[in-house]
């Protein structure tokens, strides 16, 4: 099993390209299912999560390619995938596929609204807490849907297709937002979907959706207004930055103390993430093609109290790497996490490069220490796994990170882009 070998204290200086959302990225595949026309993904990223879902598609019958190397003038760039549902040959997501990665559980909107059946295994995913599916379900219902739940499969019919209505989700949910959203474009009438979730993801899978010919209002709020089309057609569309791994790099840059520019980095994609690096005395300037970030000899200034809220609040999947920078910070801080439970796994990891975290309920309180010293740690998920990256950058020593497969489902050529800007670190096969 490949391990993560990294020699801290090297300040990470020059460019890192930021590449495509992959939480923008899986949505938009599964949208393939709404048209037998061709869709085009530009600037999709290379990721363990990407090729798993693409084995998926293709089990339903969607045909995929992806394009070579090209040359051009943005070299951060991604991959350019072309996918084809012309034909659907099986609406079953089995259970050995969609335990794998839970984002494949949102096939089941696009195949209940196209062929009016569909047969879905219960999602797995991290191990970040229960995370319920009942909003993606009754949402469905709402449009029509005749739902069970059978030996661990949602078997959805809609025999006389889904119809457009009204949903109020009681609680903002993404995954219930992509699903919904997805269905509603085929459904007859309008829908209008209140309480949706605002994610930069979300909307970029709604601007594709309207290139493929649906009509979405109010793209961007809470509420989306869905006149339902009786077919949709092909497009082509670029999957916007990634936001989590600006973050994240972000977070390692002021975590070495170093100069870097995140090449691609779209500010309002990140604007809660960046406001509470500048609390904590990191430098933060938008330069031609990107964001460019430094913390050159300040001291790390800690955060008082930061909460992760919905977008535009600070996220959830930024909180463990905003905690890794924070153990180190003159001061205490408290970080709550309000949306999953169990997402502080890393904190017992972190803890043995001798950070000082004390947990209670969902908040935990981190007192900085002078220096952290390099040890084996255990990955746990993929956002624990890359809070062990930042604290292995900042330590002294020698860390070495077990179980890094996590790192593969969410960060593309890792270990390059650090290494790149002068951190020490290798992946060890085997």
């Amino acid at each position: 099993m490949d391990r993560i070998k990294i020699a801290g204290g090297q300040p990470l200086r020059g460019t890192i390209p930021i590449s495509g959302a992959k939480n923008a990225a899986l949505p938009l595949m599964i949208a393939s299912l709404l048209t037998e026309d061709r869709l085009t993904l530009k600037n999709v990223p290379n990721l363990a999560d990407v090729n798993l879902l693409a084995r998926i598609l293709r089990n339903h019958g969607v045909d995929h390619s992806v394009d070579g190397k090209r040359a051009g003038p943005v070299p951060h760039l991604g991959e350019t995938f072309h996918f084809t549902a012309r034909d659907i040959v099986d609406t079953t997501a089995p259970y050995e596929m969609v335990s794998r990665m839970r984002a494949s559980f949102w096939v089941l909107g696009p195949l209940l609204a196209r062929l009016g059946v569909a047969n879905v295994s219960l999602p797995g995913g991290c191990a970040i807490g229960t995370r319920p599916v009942d909003l993606h379900l009754e949402g469905l219902k709402a449009l029509g849907a005749e739902i069970d739940i059978e030996a661990g499969y949602v078997v959805a019919k809609a025999p006389r297709g889904l119809r457009g209505t009204r949903i109020t989700f009681p609680k903002v949910s993404v995954g219930a937002t992509h699903n919904v959203l997805r269905a509603a474009t085929l459904a007859q009438g309008e829908t209008v979907i209140e309480n949706a979730a605002r994610e930069p993801e979300i909307g970029d899978v709604a601007e594709c959706l309207v290139r493929m010919g649906a009509h979405i209002e109010g793209i961007g709020t809470s509420t989306l207004h869905v006149q339902g089309r009786t077919r949709l057609e092909g497009a082509t569309h670029t999957v916007l930055p990634d936001r989590i791994e600006t973050g994240t790099f972000a977070c390692a840059v002021a975590a070495t103390g170093g100069d870097v520019v995140l090449e691609g980095a779209r500010r309002p994609l990140v604007e809660a993430t960046l406001a509470a690096l500048e609390k904590a005395g990191v430098t933060i300037e938008d330069v031609d093609g990107g964001i460019r970030v430094a913390r050159n000899g300040a001291a790390i200034a800690p955060i008082a109290r930061i909460e992760t809220e919905p977008f535009p609040g600070f996220p959830t999947d930024l909180q463990a790497q905003l905690m890794a920078l924070m153990t180190k910070a003159h001061g205490t801080s408290i970080i709550r996490e309000t949306i999953f439970e169990n997402r502080f796994m890393h904190v017992q990891e972190l803890a043995r490069l001798g950070a000082n975290i004390q947990l209670q309920g969902d908040q935990a309180t981190i007192t900085g220490v002078k220096r952290l010293n390099g040890a084996q740690v255990m990955a746990t998920d993929l956002r624990a796994s890359v809070s062990l990256v930042i604290a292995g950058l900042m330590a002294e020593g020698t860390t070495t990170i077990n179980r890094v497969y996590h790192l593969d489902r969410g960060f593309e050529r890792l270990e390059a882009k650090l290494s790149n800007c002068g951190a020490q670190i290798e992946r060890i096969t085997g």
